[in-house]
């Protein structure tokens, strides 16, 4: 037992180059009399919990506020709304990160080593690559250039990793996914106590991957040097070849860390005091809109303010504080849904764009559109009524391409509600939904392009983080990852 708290908790060095010792998951103790070392599935559930609980941390105080669906009206200071992002902002998310791949790798290394089960050993293996490919792409679509092929190595002596091309990130997550649908083809369930997101259940695990292959191919699918191959095999996975790449088909398929309550699933806002979670505010931008559309999740998501659904502008100027109105319900402290990784909803979206550009014809922009509504609305529990009907949400295949990706961006805008950075990565992907510039924007008025890299890194790696800088630009808000640039 003592050799094997000693390989768990080696040390830590700037991308998170560690597993860390802890008490809470009692999954990664093991039996010193049946195995010297750490077993794949043991990894998983610690790595998922922490990367959804440090997400959603993100979402609320960076995604939500750069976003529009929450102003913060408790200090006049270091307003993220207001575009006025430190570098300290950077540290938590580029540590924590890196810091669970070492999980998520390790899971892989000791599943290719497992000779016992060879079932149990692709499976770990298939679940590590697409968990892989979704951190590593939040990351570069974070911060652009980052630590990829060599990040995570300190056990091999590498401790100051090259940082890499997004170009060659995002090529390299592809075939990840392609090796974890493989792999997943070829087995069978597993038990499902290791695994709190999709209960050992293979199929689920694959459809996850797919559906995040889809998510990360319509990420590139503007960048012209690759925008044939990308549009080619997003075709592939929903036309020509859909048997060989199932993905989600319904709520119940979505990837979402259903909170519970019961350790380790809690969520990391249980704590929070209702005092502190008044400090945000609903944005107007966002209250308005949903009682404007006389959107069903309305009023499980924010109370009412004097008896109407209020919001505060976003972007004010310094010294005007408004008067605090409508806010997200106290319950979302302890929400299940908050877990979001990536639902069915969204990758109905997702394909709705595809249908709309004619990148693919398997069903109609609208009935891809449509189902994407609905089921965003049903998975809160709500019903839909008539509110596809609605002269703001209704579809119209006479209109325009703007107002058709309005309407498909705000449904996926509300999709991805608390979902780590996808709303603003989306936006700076699209420019949908349309925002409202507030007068006390700072940054020249343009929404965060990237965050900077973090001061650790600068002080650490300091030689390949000039590289990154000298390829990719300034180290600031505005400068342009690969796939942004035209």
């Amino acid at each position: 037992m003592k050799k094997i708290k000693r390989f768990l908790c080696f040390g830590v060095l700037f991308v998170g180059i560690s597993s860390s010792c802890t008490s809470d998951f009692s999954a990664l103790n093991t039996n010193p009399n049946t195995s010297e070392k750490v077993l794949p599935e043991n990894l998983l559930a610690r790595a998922l919990v922490e990367t959804v609980q440090g997400n959603m941390n993100r979402s609320r105080i960076i995604t939500n506020e750069l976003m529009q669906l929450t102003v913060t009206t408790g200090t006049e200071i270091d307003r993220v709304d207001r575009y006025d992002i430190k570098r300290a902002v950077s540290e938590s998310p580029w540590k924590s990160w890196y810091w669970q791949l070492t999980n998520f790798k390790d899971m892989y290394r000791f599943a290719e080593e497992n000779k016992t089960n060879a079932n149990s050993s692709k499976v770990y293996m298939a679940i590590s690559l697409i968990c892989q490919s979704w951190i590593h792409s939040i990351i570069t679509d974070t911060y652009g250039d980052s630590p990829y092929f060599e990040a995570n190595r300190a056990k091999e002596g590498i401790y100051t990793p090259v940082f890499d091309r997004q170009k060659d990130i995002y090529q390299d997550m592809f075939l990840k996914l392609e090796e974890a649908n493989t792999l997943l083809k070829e087995t069978t369930n597993v038990s499902f106590v290791h695994d709190p997101l999709f209960a050992g259940d293979v199929v689920l695990w694959r459809k996850f991957g797919n559906s995040l292959y889809l998510r990360l191919l319509m990420r590139v699918s503007g960048k012209a040097e690759v925008s044939t191959e990308v549009i080619a095999k997003i075709k592939e996975i929903v036309d020509t070849n859909s048997a060989n790449y199932p993905i989600m088909v319904s709520n119940s398929e979505s990837a979402i860390l259903r909170w519970t309550g019961i350790s380790p699933l809690v969520s990391p806002f249980n704590n929070l005091q209702k005092s502190d979670w008044r400090k945000q505010d609903g944005c107007s931008f966002l209250v308005d809109k949903l009682d404007q559309t006389v959107d069903p999740c309305i009023a499980p998501w924010l109370r009412l303010h004097d008896g109407l659904y209020e919001g505060v502008p976003s972007g004010y100027n310094y010294g005007e504080t408004p008067e605090s109105k409508s806010f997200f319900d106290y319950s979302f402290r302890f929400e299940p849904l908050l877990g979001n990784i990536l639902n069915y909803a969204e990758v109905q979206l997702i394909l709705a764009e595809a249908a709309t550009k004619g990148w693919i014809n398997t069903r109609t922009a609208k009935e891809y559109y449509e189902t994407g509504a609905t089921n965003r609305i049903t998975l809160w529990g709500k019903s839909v009524g008539s509110y596809l009907s609605g002269p703001l949400v209704k579809w119209d295949d006479a209109s325009s391409l703007e107002d058709k990706m309005e309407k498909i961006h705000w449904q996926k805008y509300l999709s991805l509600f608390y979902t780590d950075m996808q709303c603003w990565i989306e936006y700076r992907r699209t420019g949908y939904p349309v925002l409202p510039k507030g007068p006390g924007l700072i940054n020249d008025g343009i929404m965060p392009t990237r965050l900077p890299y973090p001061v650790s890194v600068q002080a650490s790696n300091p030689s390949n983080y000039q590289d990154a800088l000298d390829i990719q630009g300034p180290d600031d808000l505005q400068s342009m990852m690969w796939w942004q640039k035209p």
